[in-house]
């Protein structure tokens, strides 16, 4: 499938198309008020010690991973260079980075990893982080960014790229450590468990989703909010489970 997109959006780079006309020619497939759209996600950190698994890129993600993407085929490079510094650049993108890096340096991965800060992954130096998404391209429900309502796991074609495209990544990072950002994530790499791709010992699951909609439990995670602060929708049990497993695991990595 990728190289039949990869083909359309040099055509549109070539013509200098408009970055919204290029995202219109690239339906993968519509489901009633869902439609998934191609995004140069592709490329696999081969190395890579630490997977980070969204539910699926959103709208700005995924523009600016196509931006990159078309920036580097008019410049003349390669498209799996293409694809990577395109893979880089849109991977976690925008405001959730800042919140991702601090609470991978909260549990401890910058120090296992033996960088300053979990920011230094995302730099395009470092090769031992893959980012990713349980449904790699990105998913949008009556035009907004999809968050995992209906579940994913009860949508035939989101569990089919969960089941494809997924599950061929783990089979590349066999022994790579998964960490998903929320429920819906954990809850694919747990059917990948169950259909043997992973071992459950590989998936370090508890860390809040990222994203500026869930700043509170972000913020309560990270230590910025008290507990007597949080309001009536936040649950601060779960939250201090998932860190201080987080925090074990990731202190025993070897």
């Amino acid at each position: 499938m990728q190289d039949s997109y990869v083909e359309r959006i040099r055509a549109h780079a070539m013509r200098g198309t408009s970055i919204h006309e290029v995202e219109a020619d690239l339906t993968i497939f519509e489901d009633g008020s869902l439609r998934a759209e191609y995004a140069p996600f592709d490329h696999v950190e081969q190395n890579a010690q630490i997977v980070l698994v969204g539910l699926t890129p959103g709208r700005q993600q995924a523009r600016n991973a196509l931006s990159a993407f078309i920036e580097q085929l008019r410049a003349g490079v390669s498209v799996p260079v293409a694809l990577a510094v395109a893979k880089k650049t849109g991977s976690f993108s925008g405001p959730l980075r800042k919140n991702l890096t601090a609470m991978l340096d909260h549990i401890g991965v910058n120090s296992r990893l033996g960088v300053p800060t979990s920011d230094c992954l995302f730099d395009g130096k470092e090769q031992r982080a893959h980012f990713t998404s349980a449904l790699r391209y990105p998913v949008f429900r009556n035009g907004q960014n999809y968050s995992g309502s209906p579940s994913p796991l009860k949508v035939s074609p989101l569990v089919s790229m969960i089941d494809t495209y997924l599950a061929q990544e783990a089979s590349t990072l066999s022994s790579a450590i998964w960490i998903p950002l929320g429920s819906h994530a954990a809850a694919a790499l747990l059917r990948l468990v169950d259909h043997g791709r992973l071992d459950r010992d590989q998936v370090l699951a508890g860390l809040p989703h990222p994203s500026g909609a869930n700043a509170e439990r972000v913020a309560y995670f990270l230590g910025r909010k008290s507990r007597d602060q949080l309001s009536a929708k936040t649950r601060p049990e779960p939250i201090d489970e998932g860190r201080s497993r987080l925090i074990r695991q990731v202190a025993a990595l070897s």
